[in-house]
């Protein structure tokens, strides 16, 4: 699914591999097939295959995988970003590797919340807690700068505004989206927001989040039933009533774990009880509906009342819009900010890494950027036995040297849960 091009030093991702009737032959495909981004090379598949590659770095260390993300960072800082704006094209042209080439048709030049904000969630702060490098901070920094400099629109809706053209100006006429809001996108941003708010804090990160916080169950949510809408309607009606709900009043899965994880977190960096209420309704009406006890898995989608969804494709617990991405991101997240902000108890992290996997023998190993001073280091184990080479408030373990993996364990604890 890789492809290296030496000449650029770049890495991108094919979008699929098709077989033949027979099953024996293979064919590569690099655009993608879909009916949005026919033809181009979209950013988010780019974005996305680095999420899973990037976890398994900072488990193990792989320089070879470390290699990939530099060299697919190499493919969005030549092709994708905007170098004489801000921001990042959302598609390019797979011959010109060009955001102005016409034969992109409503994709040409155009950015979005995935080409700028999606960075951050998949892989980016996965990549900075890995490597503490600051080019990776800094990269973080500037797409938060921008997503608090242009996606806020609350003058003429509650929510953001996701799709722009080449200069900023507002895209309500895209294809399906029109003038429409994505509610988990919204919230995506909240939960994103506080976590670089830990890290780089900046009174616009927090307002926004919080304003975010304020609008979203007014508008996005069902507060008769539960659960959290798909996609609505950015502005009133004519008729000055409430936000209709566009295409459907399903519920999508995805659209719930936005809602968990930004009232969680929200609630472990803020101490807002009616944050922490708003992600156990959520976290209820998930529970309920949207677990398949019987045969394992996550529904796609399900009626606004909660009963599964199981019509045409979305009868299917894996497509192209559905992996592990996102239920993995909530079970993670979710025990982290529970178990070390919330609950105040600790938790273990493992890892595996390669011989000289990590610069200078650094193994990093905070679960999240979390508010500094939050956490330390209780306990450290090596192949099962005690070890003390580790800085407890730094987060970080010095390795032994060694020519084989070795296993890691370390004990998590909140700084108060001791007092």
């Amino acid at each position: 699914m890789r492809f290296v091009d030496q000449d650029e030093d770049v890495v991108y991702w094919y979008h699929g591999v098709k077989k033949d009737a027979t099953g024996d032959k293979e064919t590569k495909l690099l655009t993608s097939e879909f009916g949005d981004d026919y033809d181009s090379i979209p950013m988010y598949e780019q974005i996305y295959a680095l999420a899973g590659p990037t976890q398994t770095m900072r488990i193990t260390g792989d320089t070879r995988i470390r290699s990939d993300i530099d060299k697919t960072l190499n493919l969005f800082e030549k092709f994708y970003k905007d170098h004489d704006g801000e921001g990042y094209y959302s598609h390019i042209d797979p011959i010109a590797l060009s955001a102005h080439t016409e034969s992109l048709a409503h994709n040409m030049a155009r950015k979005n919340w995935n080409s700028v904000g999606d960075h951050a969630p998949a892989y980016l702060i996965n990549l900075y807690l890995a490597t503490g490098e600051e080019e990776h901070a800094k990269f973080l920094e500037y797409t938060f700068d921008t997503i608090t400099r242009y996606f806020p629109d609350y003058t003429n809706s509650p929510f953001v505004q996701e799709k722009f053209f080449d200069d900023w100006s507002k895209d309500q006429t895209w294809g399906w989206q029109q003038n429409r809001a994505v509610v988990g996108h919204n919230l995506k941003i909240a939960w994103n927001l506080m976590r670089m708010q830990s890290l780089t804090p900046k009174d616009e990160y927090i307002d926004f989040a919080r304003k975010i916080a304020e609008e979203m169950p007014k508008h996005g949510a069902d507060r008769q039933r539960g659960g959290w809408y798909d996609v609505v309607d950015r502005v009133y009606k004519p008729d000055g009533k409430h936000q209709q709900v566009a295409f459907h009043d399903r519920k999508a899965w995805w659209q719930q774990e936005q809602a968990i994880l930004a009232y969680l977190i929200m609630n472990g960096i803020l101490k807002d009880d009616e944050y922490l209420r708003f992600s156990r309704e959520v976290a209820a009406f998930y529970s309920a509906f949207f677990l398949d006890t019987d045969d394992g898995g996550v529904y796609f989608n399900t009626l606004a009342s909660g009963l599964p969804y199981l019509m045409g494709t979305e009868r299917y617990k894996g497509s192209h819009s559905m992996s592990g991405y996102h239920s993995m991101e909530l079970c993670y997240l979710s025990a982290t900010y529970i178990n070390l902000l919330i609950k105040k108890e600790p938790m273990f992290m493992y890892f595996k890494p390669y011989p000289n996997g990590f610069k200078d023998n650094i193994l990093r190993v905070s679960p999240d950027i979390l508010p500094k001073g939050s956490i330390f280091i209780e306990e450290c184990f090596i192949n099962d036995k005690p070890y003390d080479n580790f800085d407890a408030d730094g987060l970080f373990v010095t390795l032994p040297t060694t020519t084989e993996q070795v296993r890691v364990k370390v004990k998590l604890a909140p700084k108060s849960w001791l007092d």
